[in-house]
């Protein structure tokens, strides 16, 4: 294989450790010479990183007693599977179907006041993507602000419609710059992601999708992920994600700040 030959795939595998070793040298050589494209790929290794920091240890927890003992009912619709060799590989599985796993992993990031139901899936990806990138220093961003016109054009061709950057210098927040988060693997599509910073360094950042939300739910919502807080609500075809270890109150006072800007 050349560096002609690389394609995503090549690159996603190369993220993930499952690049063939016949690629694995020209795959290296051709990031040695696209640094940007290094450290695009090496974004998402710290994405992954960090989802498996924070998820990996439920596959040490204990499996609820209910769950285990109905995989040992014979009326399991699991014991059609007689190949899995542990039953306890098999009770976790079930333990994600019925959805114990997920509720238990992210109860923290359910709305007060909406019954126990949690965020969906684009408010946690916020959140996440948050924490992965606001610590970074050197490359917080892919583009910057001083090429403000040329992200906004990047950008708003990768999610597919024209997008607007919210200017929060009024609330005490500069535009840092912004970068392409992949989507969901449901849905895979791209997402915006654009970082303020305040003048002690503390930052948010806004996400932004199409079709983020196909309810067309507008009001706002509140999500935690410990002690990130997330504001998102869908506008116009497009679904928005506010995050920011702040205070609630005032992280809805910069959401509405950015609403009110988008629609003057």
């Amino acid at each position: 294989m050349n560096q002609r030959d690389i394609s995503e795939a090549d690159l996603q595998a190369h993220v993930d450790g499952q690049l063939p070793e016949s690629a694995r040298a020209a795959t290296e050589a051709y990031l040695r010479e696209q640094p940007q494209e290094a450290e695009r790929l090496a974004g998402y290794q710290r994405q992954n990183q960090s989802l498996r920091d924070a998820y990996d240890g439920a596959l040490d927890e204990t499996v609820p007693a209910h769950l285990t003992a109905a995989m040992q009912r014979g009326g399991s619709k699991f014991q059609r599977w007689p190949h899995l060799p542990h039953l306890r590989y098999a009770a976790v599985l079930a333990w994600i179907v019925f959805g114990g796993l997920i509720g238990w992993q992210l109860r923290a990031l359910q709305s007060p006041g909406e019954s126990g139901r949690g965020a969906p899936a684009f408010a946690r990806q916020a959140a996440i993507a948050h924490v992965v990138y606001s610590p970074e220093v050197r490359h917080p961003v892919e583009v910057g602000a001083d090429q403000e016109a040329h992200l906004v054009a990047w950008l708003s061709k990768r999610i597919g419609t024209q997008l607007r950057v919210p200017q929060l210098n009024e609330q005490g927040y500069a535009l840092v710059g912004g970068r392409l988060l992949p989507g969901s693997p449901d849905e895979r599509a791209p997402i915006a992601q654009f970082m303020y910073q305040d003048a002690k360094g503390l930052r948010l950042t806004l996400v932004v999708r199409a079709d983020a939300d196909r309810s067309r739910e507008t009001a706002f919502r509140f999500a935690q992920e410990k002690n990130i807080g997330v504001f998102y609500w869908v506008d116009q075809k497009l679904g928005y994600a506010l995050s920011g270890e702040i205070e609630k109150t005032e992280l809805l006072r910069i959401a509405h700040a950015v609403y009110r800007q988008l629609n003057p």
